[in-house]
């Protein structure tokens, strides 16, 4: 692992800084609103299954920056309700009595989990459709607007 590289300019530091807030890892949501968001629906009961933190264990497969795979977390049917009265497209009949498996990847700023597959991707598209969120001009980076940042909160109980 190498060493961080040092920020030699306001630019770059500016720039890992919104990095570090919210931005894409690849077509879903990531860094701090992303762990925060699935914090919150681990909180109000519509995803199940884990803590939402990042444990190593002794095989080490809990990596930083990588996709999930101890974790089965599901989504509630509360949860599925919740996010389809909001428009994520979720399909009703794949959720089942047990809840709708999940996917997730290791934030690699949080070192927490934030949501993935099919439902990160859903819900991320989701909210840049409301224009609660808005992709940043050449970067993965992803700002949260004025309506955005009242809407997580009161939506989705996202505190930022």
């Amino acid at each position: 692992m190498a060493p961080a590289a040092p920020v030699k300019s306001l630019r770059e530091g500016t720039r890992a800084q919104a990095l570090r807030t919210a931005r894409r890892c690849y077509d879903h949501l990531a860094g701090r609103l992303g762990v925060d968001l699935m914090q919150a629906l681990i909180k109000d009961g519509s995803i199940t299954g884990g803590d939402g933190r990042h444990h190593i264990d002794r095989n080490g497969t809990d990596r930083l920056s990588a996709p999930g795979r101890d974790v089965d977390y599901r989504l509630t049917q509360d949860g599925a309700d919740r996010l389809t009265r909001l428009g994520v497209e979720i399909q009703p009949q794949d959720v089942g009595t047990e809840g709708l498996p999940l996917r997730y990847c290791v934030d690699w700023t949080e070192q927490a989990h934030h949501l993935s597959g099919p439902v990160g991707r859903a819900l991320t598209k989701r909210l840049i459709d409301l224009r609660w969120l808005k992709r940043a001009d050449r970067t993965r980076a992803v700002h949260v607007t004025k309506q955005g940042e009242r809407k997580l909160r009161t939506e989705l109980g996202v505190q930022l």
